[in-house]
């Protein structure tokens, strides 16, 4: 399948019936002792999500509104990759490849497709307009699933350069969030002669050891924050990292514990104040768990983590992206970067803003502030 093929999303009913035999069907472990987030998801709050997602969920309309967006597959090197590629009705549109983490997917981005390819029906300026491709990881969603190791973040780069390359775009720029921050990163530094500038709003540098006797108090808080992640936050990396397989069996066999795996980051991550229903409603949580649910890629996804993340911590701080680059940085971010910081990885920062709200999944949770701060990122660019 070399060539680009139109993949609109079709799942079976017997899929969403098989969904709802399992929900119906699932062994519940004891309640939390602390009675609150602190070990994960709470029971009650599981028990009422998943009775919501076997009877009041509606699988059709995220359907329906992906295959809106154009779903196409195409293979690069040796995979295919399923994606959603909406082109702006604007004359001179820049394009932008957008790259999701985990445990996000393309749905991520369905809030802001929109006001990037037509500026003017949002609010906006054509001059501002992107044509936006959204790939789906391999291993993740409609992709499809590695048979062999090496699919590492370099190698991801490297395809999405192959892909803009696919579609025609020989000028474009790049954005991304948690590992697609990373991939977004490594295209600065091997998508040199087609990728213009890069946007990341989760910039993954070390803090700069010269301020450490001159730290703000931001950079503090950051610190802080970085080693509570550490501390109490990055169980579930250490598990990706070295058996995903293992971990496995257990998301592939059970909605519960593939929707609580997934679930529990966006309490961690979001800007919710306590509650991931403060900032995301219920039906855009399970929509994106469905993208890992309908795909069975819970153990798949879990292996780029096996793939690249010991390397990528090990090369924080170790190298430069001469590259433009545009950093926005949200307030509970997993790590948070200053301006000084970023400049000491990215010597030519040509954005770099700081938000009062929003979290990791930053064009999810605040589109309306994503999409100018993307404009804002690359207007000069045009």
């Amino acid at each position: 399948m070399s060539e680009i093929v139109q993949d609109p999303i079709k799942i079976s009913e017997d899929q969403l019936d098989d969904l709802k035999q399992r929900l119906a069907m699932t062994r519940w472990p004891d309640k939390e002792t602390p009675g609150d987030w602190t070990q994960g998801v709470p029971l009650e709050y599981m028990k009422d999500v998943c009775a919501y997602w076997a009877d009041g969920y509606d699988w059709r309309k995220c359907e329906a509104e992906l295959n809106a967006f154009n779903p196409f597959k195409t293979t690069i090197d040796g995979l295919g990759i399923h994606f959603l590629h909406v082109r702006s009705p604007h004359e001179n549109a820049l394009p932008l490849i957008m790259s999701h983490g985990w445990p996000g997917s393309v749905i991520e981005f369905m809030k802001v497709i929109g006001p990037l390819t037509d500026p003017t029906a949002h609010g906006g300026n054509a001059e501002d307009a992107f044509h936006v491709v959204c790939p789906a990881l391999p291993g993740f969603g409609f992709s499809d699933k590695p048979t062999e190791t090496g699919w590492t973040i370099e190698r991801i780069g490297g395809a999405w350069g192959q892909l803009m390359a696919k579609l025609g775009y020989d000028r474009y720029v790049a954005q991304g969030g948690d590992w697609g921050a990373i991939i977004t990163t490594s295209m600065g530094k091997t998508e040199i002669d087609h990728c213009a500038c890069i946007h990341l709003n989760m910039p993954l540098v070390a803090p700069d050891p010269d301020t450490m006797d001159d730290l703000t108090e931001f950079e503090k808080s950051a610190i802080v924050s970085g080693q509570y992640y550490w501390d109490w936050g990055s169980g579930y990396s250490k598990e990706q990292s070295t058996r995903p397989q293992t971990l496995g069996y257990g998301l592939a066999d059970s909605p519960s514990g593939q929707a609580a795996w997934v679930m529990e980051k966006y309490w961690a991550w979001t800007d919710c104040k306590g509650h991931p229903e403060n900032a995301l409603t219920r039906d855009e949580l399970l929509d994106n768990v469905m993208m890992y649910w309908l795909t069975d890629s819970g153990a798949s996804s879990g292996r780029i983590y096996w793939e690249s993340f010991n390397n990528t911590i090990a090369g924080i701080g170790q190298t430069t992206i001469d590259m433009p680059t545009g950093c926005s940085i949200y307030p509970p971010e997993i790590f948070r970067s200053s301006r000084r910081w970023a400049e000491k990885t990215f010597t030519n920062l040509v954005h770099f803003n700081t938000l009062d709200e929003g979290g990791h999944f930053a064009a999810f949770e605040q589109p309306v502030v994503f999409v100018e701060e993307l404009r804002t990122c690359f207007r000069a660019l045009r």
